[in-house]
C-alpha cells in the first residue's frame, strides 16, 4: 500500500478493493497526454480505464490509471447510413438507448453490454450475434509519443472474436478517444441466438429485439452494482471441426457454431456447466448460479481467489473436454498488463 493511494474499488465492476498510487479522470485528450507524460518523467507505469467492467487487478497497482471520461455524441444522415460520433468515455449501453430512441436501429443486439464505447473496439465486444466490428466505421486514437489524434478505419483495426490490434500492435502507445459507428438505413434484424429466434423477422422491431436482449442478460447475468463481476469471463473456445465431431459423438447436445473457416465455436458457459460448478466457491469468489461462465465476488473476494477459482474452473473443462479455456478479461498486475493465460495455467 502506498502513502495517498487512491482505491480504485468504484472502477473496476469486480469490486476488488485495490488501490493505484496516482488516478485521473480525463474529460479531453490532453488531460490523458498530461497525465501520460507525468508517468513517463517519474517512470511509472500508466494504463486507462473506462468503466473497468473487462479486467481484474492482481494487487495495487504502483502507476498512474487514467479513468477515460470523454464525452459527446453526433450524428451525420447520409443516404444509405447514419455516422455516429460518439466520446470514449460514453456508456455503451445509454449510447444503445440513444440510437432507438432517435429511430436508429443497428445496435439492438449489443444492448447491457457494460462498460464504456472506448473499450468496445479493443474487445470487439458481441452479443447474439452481432460483433462490434460490424456496425464500426471507425476509431480515433491518442499516440502518446507523437501527441496526434489517428484515424483508424475499421479495416485497420484488425478485428477478431474478443480481439483487435488495439490488444497487441497498439496497446501501450495508443488511448481510443473516440469511436465512428456506421448504421445502416435499411435494417434487417439479427435474430439467431436465444429467445430471439421465437421474434417473427416480418413484424419484430429493434425495440423488441432490445427488449428481448435487455431480458435475456437480466435473467442470466448479475448487476456489478449489486454483485461484483465481469460478465462473460471466459471466451468461447474455437476448436478445430475435427474435434469437434469427436466431442459431440460423445456429447450429442452440445452447442456448437460452425464459423465456416474449418473453426467451431463453443459455449463455454456449456462447458463449465457439464463439470457442474455453478456456485463453486474459492475465498470470496463463486461460479454464478444461473449463468456459469460469470465468476463473481460473492464476500469480499480478493483477486487470489478470483484467479484460483478460474484456474480451478479451467483445469476442470480442460480435463474433461481437453478444450482450454482463455479469459476475455484483462489482467493487470502492479506494473500492467499481464498474460492471463500464463497467470491461470
Amino acid at each position: 500500500m502506498f502513502s495517498h493511494a487512491h482505491s480504485l474499488k468504484a472502477f473496476n465492476t469486480l469490486s476488488l478493493d485495490i488501490h493505484t498510487r496516482t488516478l485521473v479522470t480525463a474529460e479531453s485528450a490532453d488531460v490523458i497526454l498530461e497525465a501520460w507524460k507525468r508517468s513517463q518523467a517519474q517512470q511509472q507505469p500508466f494504463i486507462v480505464l473506462g468503466e473497468g467492467s473487462n479486467v481484474l487487478f492482481l494487487e495495487d497497482f504502483t502507476g498512474t490509471v487514467v479513468i477515460n471520461a470523454i464525452k459527446g455524441m453526433t450524428l451525420e444522415e447520409q443516404d444509405e447510413a447514419w455516422i455516429l460520433h460518439a466520446g470514449a468515455g460514453e456508456n455503451w449501453h445509454q449510447l444503445v438507448e440513444y440510437t432507438l430512441k432517435k429511430g436508429i436501429p443497428g445496435l439492438e443486439n449489443l444492448a447491457l453490454i457494460p462498460g464504456m464505447a472506448g473499450s468496445a473496439p479493443i474487445q470487439n465486444i458481441g452479443a447474439y450475434g452481432v460483433e462490434f466490428k460490424d456496425i464500426c466505421h471507425y476509431v480515433d486514437v491518442l499516440h502518446l509519443s507523437s501527441e496526434k489524434i489517428v484515424r483508424l478505419h475499421r479495416d485497420e483495426c484488425q478485428f477478431g472474436y474478443r480481439d483487435s490490434v488495439f490488444k497487441h500492435l497498439l496497446k501501450d502507445q495508443h488511448v481510443i478517444v473516440a469511436v465512428g459507428l456506421r448504421l445502416a438505413r435499411q435494417w434487417k434484424p439479427v435474430l439467431s441466438y436465444g429467445d430471439l429466434t421465437k421474434l417473427n423477422p416480418a413484424t419484430v422491431s429493434a425495440w423488441d429485439v432490445f427488449n428481448a436482449v435487455c431480458q435475456m442478460r437480466r435473467s442470466k447475468l448479475p448487476d456489478p452494482r449489486i454483485t461484483g463481476n465481469v460478465g462473460s469471463f471466459f471466451k468461447n473456445p474455437l476448436i478445430s471441426a475435427q474435434q469437434a465431431e469427436k466431442l459431440l459423438a460423445q456429447w450429442p447436445g452440445m452447442p456448437h457454431y460452425p464459423q465456416g473457416n474449418g473453426e467451431v465455436k463453443l459455449a463455454a458457459g456449456w462447458l463449465i456447466d457439464q463439470c457442474e460448478l455453478k456456485g463453486h466457491r474459492i475465498g470470496g469468489a463463486a461460479v454464478h448460479r444461473q449463468q456459469a461462465l460469470v465468476l463473481i465476488n460473492e464476500d469480499h473476494a480478493t483477486p487470489q481467489d478470483i484467479v484460483a477459482l478460474a484456474r480451478y474452473v479451467r483445469s476442470r473443462v480442460g480435463e474433461k473436454f481437453n478444450v482450454w479455456l482463455e479469459p476475455e478479461v484483462r489482467f493487470i498486475g502492479a506494473q500492467g498488463e499481464r498474460n492471463a493465460v500464463e497467470v491461470i495455467a
